[in-house]
């Protein structure tokens, strides 16, 4: 049908004003286009694959306070994936903290995050919290752009300002959140890190590179032999694939055919090849798949220096070597999660245990930091940084071999921007005897299980628990205020902790560190201490599950409170893998939640 142009004139559908904005929209739009992609380019920058790895700028405490300010930004690139970072007041990205023990640290951190994503709901496992709960903050609302800060391995009370999680919750907007404490005095010198502890949303925000380094100076004062090195810190990231549809390298040798998880992530294929469940960097500068191409680390030929390295993947476990001409090279290893090697051990300084621990791969959980002594490449010869596989289980993601950075050595190297004091004092004596010399008041005995949405697929997870035997499975519940274990300040206790599934499970406890007794049933006797472990998996075959014991330490005055612990690949924390203690003065009672939390268990299959 044929309309006459009086009764429905053109302009009155299209006035002229919006034909001139249609016509100025379409010469606009590369315009807008070339300005978004400018946008994701200024808000937290990526190097591009390849490149030289650059040192983290360093933000150092002047005259006992270390006082900064830290912007939580996010942006979402074109292909879909999404960055996180911190940045300071003069734009650099995730600076390392540098501070001495007694510090006093205040920290402002504002968040200008924006919901890119659109997934701004909770869980629904996960609660809105009353105003009764609250207490640290106004909004509570978990959601992908909220934030907080959690000070990894340090021994920081779990309280408001300081290192609580567990009710701090910064929202976009929200006025600039004050962080204010004091580095313990005894807080051993070595490598800790700062992240965002969002439950229900860690693991995207850490994915997309939301994490930076936190010194605590002085490891040359408990290892004298560190001394005037220089030190280069290394921090290694996961990230969603970039190539997710890429075939794998043509130089891999045949794996078998290609699997993922319930998560979307890749199978372990338990050959060390494959596609990889993520991507990996090193200080921001992508190595990804398929062909992994390394970066850049450059050193002065045969120099000896301290490596800090950090792993704050969000579910890629690490191993690793440093290669010259394909023959690995001697590591030695100084300090395990932020703790000298022999610190406070009987015998230590009087030269009854080696001071350096020469290892030839290091083993790293997600959230785990090693530092250890290396020496470059001879001048004109090229070394490896890799990563060797590692079996995850049936049930966990590939975590295959590949090159992280290949180390050049040349004569014109810049040196590291910090290097280690020529001649420190020495630490004084700790005022704790030696964890492992201290009995415990109770044994109690904890579990990590899953629930499967298909028996038959180890891969099909989509609920996980870390269960307190005598205790009923279930996913951490933010919202409740009943803790699943209760300890008193000034004790010690062992931790007999299972896995009841077929995938490699990380174990970390927040404010202290504890000592590992006994891996897979057999004993361990270790001079350092952590705050992170491996579960090994269960095969189905073994008589007893395999699990771990550590001695628990709660003798620091700064661990009264309530704080978690739980796996540290954080897709399973956020989806319920964690759980509280809550750590109550000498002269309180223990009350009603640890009679039950202290109950022993069988140690074999259900079967």
């Amino acid at each position: 049908m044929r309309f006459p142009q009086e009764h429905f004139p053109f302009h009155a559908i299209f006035p002229a004003r919006f034909c001139v904005s249609v016509f100025l929209s379409f010469l606009l739009l590369p315009i807008q286009r070339l300005c978004a992609q400018q946008a994701a380019t200024d808000v937290c920058p990526r190097p591009q694959p390849g490149s030289v790895v650059a040192e983290p700028v360093d933000l150092r405490s002047k005259s006992g306070v270390l006082e900064l300010q830290l912007i939580a930004r996010n942006v979402k690139e074109s292909d879909g994936r999404s960055r996180y970072c911190f940045t300071d007041s003069n734009g650099h990205e995730s600076p390392t903290l540098r501070v001495k023990p007694g510090d006093l640290v205040i920290l402002h951190l504002r968040n200008q995050m924006t919901g890119v994503d659109g997934k701004t709901a909770m869980p629904q496992h996960a609660h809105s919290m009353s105003m009764e709960q609250r207490g640290c903050t106004a909004s509570q609302e978990m959601s992908l752009i909220a934030t907080n800060l959690h000070f990894h391995g340090t021994t920081i009370p779990p309280a408001c300002h300081q290192d609580d999680v567990l009710r701090t919750m910064i929202q976009p907007g929200d006025p600039p959140f004050t962080y204010r404490f004091r580095v313990p005095k005894d807080e051993p010198p070595g490598l800790y890190w700062y992240h965002p502890h969002i439950h229900g949303f860690t693991k995207p925000q850490i994915l997309g590179g939301a994490s930076g380094a936190l010194i605590v100076e002085g490891i040359e004062r408990a290892k004298p032999e560190l001394a005037g090195l220089p030190e280069r810190v290394l921090v290694i990231r996961d990230e969603d694939l970039a190539h997710p549809d890429a075939p794998p390298s043509k130089f891999e040798p045949p794996v078998p055919k290609f699997f993922v998880d319930r998560d979307g992530d890749a199978a372990n294929t338990g050959t060390g090849f494959g596609k990889p469940a993520k991507d990996l960097s090193i200080n921001y500068v992508p190595v990804p798949y398929p062909d992994y191409p390394p970066a850049v680390i450059r050193m002065r030929p045969e120099e000896r220096q301290l490596w800090r390295i950090l792993n704050a993947s969000a579910i890629t476990y690490l191993d690793i070597e440093v290669l010259f001409n394909r023959k690995p090279q001697p590591l030695g290893l100084v300090a395990m999660d932020g703790v000298p090697m022999g610190l406070g051990v009987p015998g230590a300084a009087g030269g009854t245990l080696p001071p350096i621990d020469w290892q030839m791969h290091l083993g790293i959980p997600p959230g785990a930091r090693v530092e250890f002594v290396m020496q470059g490449p001879p001048a004109d010869e090229t070394g490896m940084l890799v990563t060797k596989s590692v079996d995850t289980g049936p049930g966990g993601e590939n975590d295959p071999n590949r090159a992280l950075a290949h180390i050049v050595a040349t004569a014109d190297a810049p040196e590291p921007r910090s290097q280690l004091a020529s001649s420190p004092p020495p630490l004084p004596p700790p005022s704790r005897p030696w964890l492992g010399d201290v009995l415990p008041v109770r044994v109690r005995h904890l579990y990590f299980s899953e629930k499967l949405d298909n028996p038959d697929d180890p891969t099909s997870a989509v609920e996980f628990y870390l269960t307190v035997e005598g205790q009923t499975p279930k996913m951490f519940d933010m919202s409740s205020t009943t803790p699943n274990m209760v300890a008193q300040q000034g004790t010690v206790e062992d931790w007999i902790i299972e896995n009841r599934t077929s995938e490699l499970h990380a174990f970390h406890i927040h404010q202290l560190h504890f000592l590992l007794l006994d891996y897979n049933g057999i004993s361990v006797h270790e001079n350092f201490l952590r705050d992170t472990v491996n579960v090994p998996y269960y095969n189905g075959r073994q008589l007893a599950y395999p699990s771990v014991r550590v001695r628990v330490d709660f003798r620091g005055p700064n661990v009264v409170g309530t704080f978690p612990y739980h796996c540290h690949l954080l897709e399973h924390e956020d989806k319920g893998m964690m759980g509280t203690i809550e750590v109550v003065p000498p002269s309180s009672p223990l009350g009603r939640t640890s009679s039950a939390a202290g109950a022993g268990g069988s140690n074999q299959p259900a079967r």
